[in-house]
């Protein structure tokens, strides 16, 4: 298996160990026949794989979430959409690759669809700036975005970034203004928004694209004000703490629909979306469509005021009041033995 993770070394060993058996039958044991041996090998594979599967730390769903060979936007555009139309520009500054946008058809309905795109290999990711898109970006599916509006189109996003680009160019072309636009202007679309996380969710740059009037993610995907990593440098000065960061920022899809910062969980085929393909891109057509035609039934302006709504409702904390009376006694008893 290739780009295996480390939670899957045990599925890896033994499906190594079917694959050696049915090409060197002569090695199997002497006690039992060949077809029994097999069946054995393939039960084990089995209830080890969903051993693993259905209890994946919050850690272990960030890397299937970050997998190499997970499908990305274009492999989404491909396979749950249909005549797909990419448009290039921003009309101010430039294109940019980590940003792909244009006219699709999702069913019968004709759509914009707009998503961060990863590369596959280096020269790709070069390309596509790892997927954190630039100020530029960000305009170019804002004006793609109004466009749709006009024409009455629903926009659907795919989300698949760690973040906006963080270095001085985009600091200069002011990345933090391109977003808070797009923040406020997708709050006002007429049009449904459907927006979806396939992959990672990093900070402002998936809510570049996130305002919705429903929020879908993935099994394994996760959304995140920060990386692990990133809050693990903060708090604890190590990233490699990472694991227990995953675990206490309560990112994962089954958290976060908790939370309610999401509205539905579209379930990944066992092992990970990058296992079928076909299977998963089926499964989110069946959701996107679902749900785009609930939104289409809600008048405009209930929508608007909903969607608002949504957004400002996020947010979710628990206060504890010292309780200064416990300390006296302690403080009054060193007065006195002084």
């Amino acid at each position: 298996m290739k780009h295996q993770l480390d939670f899957e070394k045990p599925i890896t060993e033994l499906q190594n160990k079917l694959d050696d058996l049915r090409a060197h039958p002569e090695k199997h044991s002497l006690g039992i026949s060949f077809e029994e041996e097999i069946q054995l090998i393939e039960k084990k594979l089995e209830e080890t794989r969903r051993h693993i599967f259905l209890n994946l730390t919050p850690w272990q769903r960030v890397q299937l979430a970050r997998h190499s060979r997970r499908p990305y936007t274009l492999d989404y555009i491909q396979k749950t959409f249909t005549d797909f139309q990419e448009l290039h520009g921003d009309r101010l500054f430039a294109e940019d690759r980590a940003m792909v946008c244009g006219f699709a058809k999702l069913g019968e309905h004709r759509v914009m669809v707009i998503g961060t795109q990863k590369g596959r290999d280096t020269k790709e990711n070069i390309l596509r700036n790892f997927g954190s898109a630039h100020p530029e970006g960000y305009r170019k599916a804002l004006r793609l975005m109004r466009l749709a509006n006009k024409f009455g189109l629903p926009i659907i996003t795919l989300i698949d970034t760690a973040g906006a680009f963080p270095g001085v160019a985009a600091e200069e072309r002011h990345i933090a203004e391109a977003i808070a636009v797009n923040l406020r202007e997708m709050t006002l679309f007429e049009v449904p928004i459907i927006a979806t996380v396939i992959g990672e969710g990093g900070s402002g740059g998936a809510l570049g694209i996130g305002v919705a009037d429903r929020v879908l993610i993935l099994e394994n995907a996760y959304y995140s004000v920060i990386s692990p990593e990133g809050c693990a440098a903060i708090l604890w000065k190590d990233r490699s703490s990472a694991a227990k960061a995953a675990a206490a920022l309560r990112i994962t899809a089954k958290d976060l629909l908790d939370l309610k910062l999401v509205d539905e969980v579209v379930p990944e085929p066992l092992g990970g979306a990058h296992t079928n393909v076909a299977a998963i891109a089926a499964t989110l057509k069946t959701h996107l469509l679902r749900n785009l035609e609930e939104v289409q039934a809600i008048p405009v302006a209930e929508r608007l005021k909903t969607r608002y709504a949504k957004f400002r409702a996020h947010g979710h904390f628990t206060e504890q009041i010292e309780d200064k009376s416990a300390m006296k006694p302690a403080k009054a008893a060193k007065s006195t033995a002084a």
